[in-house]
């Protein structure tokens, strides 16, 4: 969910009508598009809650389920956001074209769902530049083919809600109109929030995409019924096969899917996410034979440790080892309840069951800044989430675990005589030597570094709080010359090598301009007749950095769990109604002044570090970070919404924001190259342009 200026921004649906007298000019300008009243048999109200309520949840549900049988969408998420905003833009841009009822969403809905069942895609790992734990092969579909047609259907089944949601628009006055849409996004936030809380699957989704289909869409004539019905079905039917099939259980992260087998006699639970190969549940002593690494962090501790901290504890082996190793007080910390579950059902030596064992369903980086207990002991153990930080392009659910700043956190919560350690197979020695470098820096000693295999360099990383506190093999050589810096909680992008945005990245989000130039041509017109709305772009295209900049600077502070997440959109969309409603209600200062608070709210929140948010308190934390993050998202929505009223053709003006939404999701990408806070400058540089480019009073209306 990504919410956009005022309501014409907002991706929840909520448009500005410009015949509302409340903020329209004197006279509002014809339009050979003007949509006519719509003949539906639910009342105009609740019609409208129920389809903003499903744009919204059906966004949700893409994103989620896509992305679980799409690996490669659960490193480009961001792609599916950006296919929807531009659907649901192309939806509202539809509206008094035609009385049709949009009979091709749940149609290419069908079809998706077909296509990726039948074609499903794992993720290629050895792609240079965007790196994985471990290496596997490809199978079905190129990045290059699939993800642009999964883009150009999303934006194809988001148009048909959104066109029902502004044909609702009309018949309401402006301040019922987004009352009511802000319900139904708010509830469609809350429903999908809801579902991924009892890890319901996708077929529970699948059926209330149809229900909600049947209910806006229910025509008169039996053919009609048919092209509806069918769609449905198909929708459901495939839905609950694949669920009946694969046997998956569906967390708020992963599809989540296992095998029980034994081998030579010892009982082996093998567990994947999204199809991807993740863990594997053996009993401590097996496993200690087997794999080195666990047992390392253990020989090079010079004291046996009693209250140990395991990130990453996933389905309890390592929980299981550090309680065979005589551990009277293990804080389990694992970010997926579904991981967790498996274990305390499955795994053969129950270690989720012991008194000794406290777990915490929570992100692990959230979990060191909120804690003040200390431990003899903390372990990263094989944290490897496989998947991104929803509504964010780059940032997986551990990327703000191996910062600068989070290996400083892990020693300021060693005891005396405490040790860290981190293992996994980390495929590249750049980046054995990335981590042992950050390691290095945050305790002011060299590490041990024990490269366990060549092979996919398994290696096991392990500092005392003290030189004296660890017992080393062979010392670590310190880094290659080509080692880059540590990442830092900015530019947290441990897997990238260079200051580069990968090659596939650049190709794909080129398709996806494409397209979006090509769509908004034809339903807003040529480019030329956008040229006086040229501060509208450049206000679209700020907003994204704006949002994206907050959504990852919560994942930070509260961590990057999906409760987080919810919370953090939820708040976007309020932000977005209280701009409205203020400048409704209120004689807003002029655009220059609202100009001016904007400014001031981009430079406070340049100014306000993370590292000082960090250090408070969280109660307090949570205040001062709300503030600081929507006072410039507010700021912007009033600048939007104030000047929106005046634009003398509404379509027009609305196809140049929403290409400059389009560029700005687009823009997302320059974090790679500068990381998250430089984003505020270049929000703060288009904010600028967007001012100069404002209509001086005299000129002359666009039409």
């Amino acid at each position: 969910m990504r919410a956009r200026h005022g309501a014409w921004e907002s991706r929840d649906g909520a448009v500005v009508d410009y015949r509302d007298p409340m903020t329209a000019p004197a006279e509002a300008p014809s339009t050979s598009h003007s949509p006519e009243p719509y003949a539906h048999w639910l009342p105009v109200r609740p019609r409208l809650v129920v389809a903003s309520a499903f744009m919204l949840f059906l966004e949700l549900a893409l994103i989620r389920w896509t992305g679980s049988n799409i690996v490669h969408l659960s490193y480009f998420t961001n792609f599916v956001l950006l296919g929807s905003f531009l659907g649901i833009g192309l939806g509202f841009l539809r509206v008094g074209r035609t009385t049709r009822p949009p009979y091709y969403s749940p149609i290419t809905l069908a079809v998706l769902v077909v296509i990726v069942l039948l074609f499903p895609v794992t993720v290629d790992r050895d792609t240079e530049g965007i790196l994985h734990w471990t290496s596997l092969s490809t199978s079905g579909p190129p990045a290059w083919l699939i993800l642009p047609i999964v883009f150009c259907a999303a934006a194809v089944i988001l148009m048909g809600p959104a066109e029902l949601v502004g044909r609702c628009f009309p018949e309401l006055s402006r301040l019922d109109a987004y009352r009511y849409d802000l319900i139904g996004s708010l509830t469609g936030i809350a429903l999908f929030t809801l579902l991924s809380f009892l890890n319901a699957p996708p077929v529970v989704w699948g059926a209330i995409a149809a229900i909600a289909y049947l209910v806006l869409l229910w025509p008169d004539t039996t053919p009609a019924r048919l092209l509806l019905v069918v769609p449905a079905l198909v929708v459901v039917g495939a839905l609950a096969l694949e669920t009946a099939t694969a046997g998956a259980l569906w967390s708020p992260y992963y599809k989540v899917t296992n095998e029980r087998f034994d081998v030579g006699g010892v009982p082996v639970l093998d567990v994947r996410v999204n199809g991807i190969p993740h863990q594997q549940t053996l009993p401590a002593e097996h496993r200690l034979q087997v794999e080195r690494q666990y047992a390392l962090p253990y020989e090079r501790s010079v004291s046996a440790p009693r209250d140990v901290l395991i990130v990453g504890a996933g389905s309890g082996t390592d929980v299981a080892i550090a309680l065979s190793r005589g551990a009277q007080r293990v804080d389990a910390v694992e970010i997926d309840p579904q991981l967790r579950r498996l274990g305390v059902e499955f795994h053969p030596d129950r270690p989720y069951d012991d008194p000794r064992v406290t777990t915490h369903i929570t992100d692990g980086r959230a979990f060191l800044e909120q804690t003040a207990k200390k431990y003899d002991m903390i372990l990263f153990a094989l944290p490897d989430s496989l998947t991104l930080v929803s509504g964010a392009s780059s940032l997986r659910l551990e990327s703000y675990l191996f910062t600068a700043e989070a290996m400083r956190a892990a020693r300021d919560h060693l005891k005396p005589g405490g040790t860290f350690s981190m293992y996994n197979y980390y495929r590249e020695r750049w980046l054995v030597d990335r981590l042992a470098s950050t390691v290095q820096a945050a305790f002011g000693h060299a590490p041990c570094v024990d490269v366990v295999s060549e092979a996919g360099q398994q290696a096991v990383i392990t500092a005392g709080l003290t030189p004296a506190d660890q017992r080393c093999g062979t010392p670590w050589a310190g880094p290659a010359a080509d080692t880059p810096p540590p990442s830092d909680d900015d530019r947290p992008f441990l897997y990238l090598k260079d200051r580069t945005i990968p090659p596939i990245y650049v190709i794909t989000l080129l398709l996806i301009l494409a397209v979006s130039l090509l769509a908004v041509r034809v339903l807003a017109g040529p480019y030329s007749r956008m040229r006086p709305y040229g501060d509208l772009f450049l206000l679209g295209v700020g907003f994204l950095l704006l949002e994206t900049k907050s959504v990852t600077g919560f994942a930070l502070l509260f961590g990057t769990t999906w409760l987080v997440n919810a919370i953090v959109f939820a708040g976007v969309l309020v932000a977005v109604l209280a701009a409205v409603e203020v400048t409704r209600r209120f004689r807003t200062p002029p655009l220059p002044v609202m100009y001016g608070v904007l400014a001031g709210g981009l430079l406070l929140s340049w100014l306000v570090p993370n590292s000082w948010l960090l250090s408070l308190p969280v109660p307090l934390r949570a205040v001062i970070a709300v503030a600081v993050a929507f006072l410039p998202i507010f700021a912007a929505n009033v600048v939007f919404a104030k000047r929106f009223a005046d634009s003398a053709n509404s379509t027009v003006a609305f196809g140049a924001n929403l290409l400059g939404a389009m560029v700005g999701g687009c823009l997302e990408y320059l974090a790679l190259l500068v990381g998250y806070r430089g984003l505020l400058i270049v929000a703060a540089v288009l904010y600028l342009g967007a001012f100069l480019l404002l209509p001086r009073k005299g000129a002359p209306a666009a039409t």
